[in-house]
């Protein structure tokens, strides 16, 4: 099975060498855990190693996620400039405003086949291999039930498939202890069965001490650890640790 590496310092040679090629993994976790910074991560590897990529927000603003990056040195405007990412802005649609960005959804409104359709032609238009979709709880507002939810999941995963890209999609969570016997992994719970993998990202601030960690629910078709790894946000972005005996989470 082909790989695509993930950019995330740690964690390929923990997944058989990285992500299945064309397939969906689920980024799932609550706020603030780092999902965004993960899957931009993601693009910004593909986009400097011969991978361009696609990025559809629907929650945060362009300007907000490009100036965020630059923290952990990743010049997102150089790499649309470039040709190597394009940013498909969703978030001013889904408010009722007009984007300034280059590419978005019009502000009649957040349609999803509209969407998938506007993203498969920026797919083709800068020979796109990565594709994330930040969030999939952001399209809520369009979906009326969880059999909805799981067609436009099916959906999305045949159509990036088919443009032989391999995808990110996020989710969000309650925050929850890694060690609950009944763990929920997506807002809708769909979004986990119909995924290819499942990454858990958790966090847990008590006053001036805090945790992160990082937990592969699943990954198909590949060999993972089944350990809760310890992970930080460092200068560079994210990165994994190795499980270390006694880690509390």
């Amino acid at each position: 099975m082909e790989r695509i590496k993930s950019g995330i310092k740690g964690l390929d040679e923990l997944i058989d060498g990285g992500f299945p090629k064309n397939r969906m993994i689920l980024v799932s976790g609550a706020t603030g855990t780092g999902k965004t910074t993960f899957s931009m991560q993601y693009i910004c590897y593909g986009a400097k190693n011969g991978e361009p990529g696609v990025y559809i927000t629907v929650d945060e603003r362009p300007e907000s996620i490009r100036e965020d990056m630059k923290q952990f040195g990743f010049d997102i405007e150089e790499l649309e400039r470039e040709g190597k990412i394009a940013i498909l802005d969703a978030s001013s649609a889904k408010v009722g405003r007009t984007s300034s960005e280059k590419y978005s959804i019009p502000q009649i409104g957040l349609d999803v086949d509209e969407l998938i359709l506007k993203a498969v032609g920026l797919i083709d238009k800068i020979g796109a291999k990565r594709i994330v979709l930040d969030s999939i709880p952001g399209l809520g507002m369009q979906i009326e039930n969880e059999h909805e939810i799981r067609n436009i999941i099916l959906k999305m995963n045949y159509m990036f498939s088919e443009e032989n890209v391999t995808a990110i999609m996020t989710s969000e969570v309650p925050e929850q202890s890694l060690k609950v016997d009944r763990m929920k992994f997506s807002k809708y719970d769909v979004e986990a069965y119909a995924a290819d993998g499942v990454i858990m990202m958790h966090y847990l601030g008590i006053g001036s001490e805090s945790s992160r960690s990082m937990f592969i629910r699943k990954m198909r078709g590949t060999k993972h650890t089944e350990d809760i790894l310890p992970m930080e946000i460092t200068s560079s972005g994210v990165e994994v640790k190795p499980p270390e005996k006694g880690y509390e989470y």
